[in-house]
């Protein structure tokens, strides 16, 4: 080939570079993004268990932790550090690398030797090496500095593992809580909603008819208006109540990870339902939630994974040592052996490791100071956030009592207007405002009520106390999972009753 020949080659080998270099952005195309946006939509609740009855509070639980996709989300973040600790111990192994290659050339690889005293060539021009040759090796080396730093690299890994279950139980704990909160005010809105609708239509219809009382001069100005300023304030009351309470079940089905849409019914839980007594005194629960609180025993980790740090900063300064064997082929004929063994070992060290070791000793040792005052931070915040909880539970069952307290004695009222009105002693402007009465009490109290089983729940998440006992995997079907949190959270109710 000539010279020519070889610059066209090179022209030819620098185009295909360049123009292989020539990337530019590439938007999705829309249709690609309708079909991710399908395929997301069916896919978002798939492989679940259709709802065949009524939800109970255990139920919803279940299906939270078994279908939320942020719960999903932390699972597979566990899974994905167990995957990333099952490489890192792939990484102590030795090397075992098989390598093959194939050379050939147009002519003979070939050389002369020159004598150095006459400056004459002393043999005429000769080759050892054919024209093609194949060669193969198969080689074990094991290096001991990478072994070492290796094994503390695993070891870090299996402590990153640790830390994503504690990050899943917090997620599992929050969504417990939110599930007890949304649970209790669906159940108040499948109770009220259908009540509150009806004397909507009723104070509407009776606001008409006041009006138009009013406009025939049938009743004195002033009491017209007086009457239907309290129906038009009696109609905000009603809204504002429909407000608070319609969002909840669609908030209650988001957790299960039911699409917005999905028809389903709650089990209505009697009224009379007490909530459990606290045994337990403020220095016990905190304790229990120093010993057990997610964000402590990451800290605690992380302490450990900091000191393995130094570890390798230790190793990385040693001398490093490496050991080889391997077998080789080669299929040049003019080798005496094609094939041998061969053993050998290297001894090598980076001496300016020794002066960024106490560099990288006092960077571990702030690092190390720094998680300990994190630690005594959060410390001071779980153990008042322990405190706050417990005085919450305190006055919101307090508000609770109150409530029912409330609404037993407006029973007693509705009662009384009732019979009132029905023997012409009472009014109907008198009966519609102590209705609305009656259902701002019932709200109230299931309001009440269900901040206070969130104040509960709220309790054994400021502790730490995991949602899953020992018999618990969450891969159970729904209703053997529902039946072990009633279990577990029965178990919880008698070992919090005060003696």
């Amino acid at each position: 080939m000539g010279k020519m020949g070889y610059k066209q080659l090179l022209g030819i080998s620098a185009a295909a570079a360049l123009s292989g270099c020539a990337v530019n952005p590439e938007p999705l195309a829309r249709s690609d993004i309708a079909a991710t946006a399908d395929r997301n939509f069916q896919a978002v609740d798939a492989n679940q268990e259709p709802v065949a009855g009524p939800i109970d509070m255990y139920e919803a639980m279940a299906r939270a932790l078994k279908y939320n996709l942020d719960y999903k989300v932390e699972m597979m973040e566990e899974a994905l550090k167990g995957r990333e600790l099952d490489v890192a111990r792939y990484d102590m192994l030795p090397q075992l690398v098989a390598s093959g290659g194939y050379a050939s050339r147009n002519n003979y690889s070939g050389a002369s030797s020159l004598s150095l005293l006459s400056g004459r060539q002393s043999l005429e021009p000769s080759t050892s090496a054919e024209k093609d040759i194949f060669s193969a090796d198969l080689g074990l080396s094991w290096d001991v500095l990478d072994f070492g730093l290796s094994y503390v690299r695993a070891k870090q890994k299996a402590d990153e593992y640790l830390i994503s279950q504690e990050r899943r139980r917090k997620v599992a704990n929050r969504i417990i809580e939110d599930v007890r909160t949304s649970y209790w005010r669906a159940v108040s809105a499948e109770r009220l909603l259908t009540k509150l609708k009806e004397l909507e239509g009723a104070v509407g219809t009776t606001l008409t008819n006041s009006e138009r009382l009013a406009e025939r001069r049938l009743s004195a100005p002033l009491t017209a208006l007086t009457y239907q300023r309290e129906l038009i304030d009696i109609q905000a009351n009603i809204r504002q109540l429909q407000r608070e309470l319609v969002i909840a079940k669609a908030q209650l089905a988001a957790l299960m990870n039911l699409k917005p849409g999905t028809e389903f019914a709650l089990v209505l839980p009697d009224r009379a339902q007490a909530l459990p007594a606290i045994g337990l005194s403020g220095e016990e629960m905190m304790l229990a939630a120093l010993r057990n609180r997610a964000e402590l025993r990451e800290v605690s980790y992380r302490q450990r994974i900091n000191s393995k740090e130094l570890d390798a900063a230790l190793l990385s300064a040693l001398p490093n040592i490496r050991g080889v064997i391997g077998v080789n082929y080669d299929s040049n004929d003019f080798l005496y052996n094609n094939d041998w063994l061969n053993v050998g070992a290297r001894a090598s060290w980076n001496v300016l490791n020794l002066f960024k070791y106490p560099a990288q000793k006092k960077a571990v040792a702030a690092q190390e100071e720094l998680l300990r005052q994190r630690e005594l931070a959060l410390t001071m915040a779980v153990i008042t956030q322990v405190n706050v909880s417990r005085a919450r539970f305190g006055h919101l069952k307090d508000e609770l009592d109150t409530a029912s307290h409330q609404y037993r004695v407006q029973d007693k009222i509705m009662y009384q207007v009732r019979a009132g009105h029905r023997a012409g002693a009472m009014s109907q402007q008198t009966l519609l405002r102590e209705e609305m009465n009656t259902l701002v009490s019932e709200v109230k109290y299931d309001i009440a009520f269900a901040a206070a089983q969130n104040a509960y729940a709220n309790l054994f998440g400021s502790m730490g106390i995991d949602d899953f006992g020992p018999d618990i995997s969450g891969k159970e079907d729904v209703a053997t999972l529902a039946n072990s949190l009633k279990q577990l959270w029965a178990a919880r109710e008698t070992a919090l009753k005060v003696d």
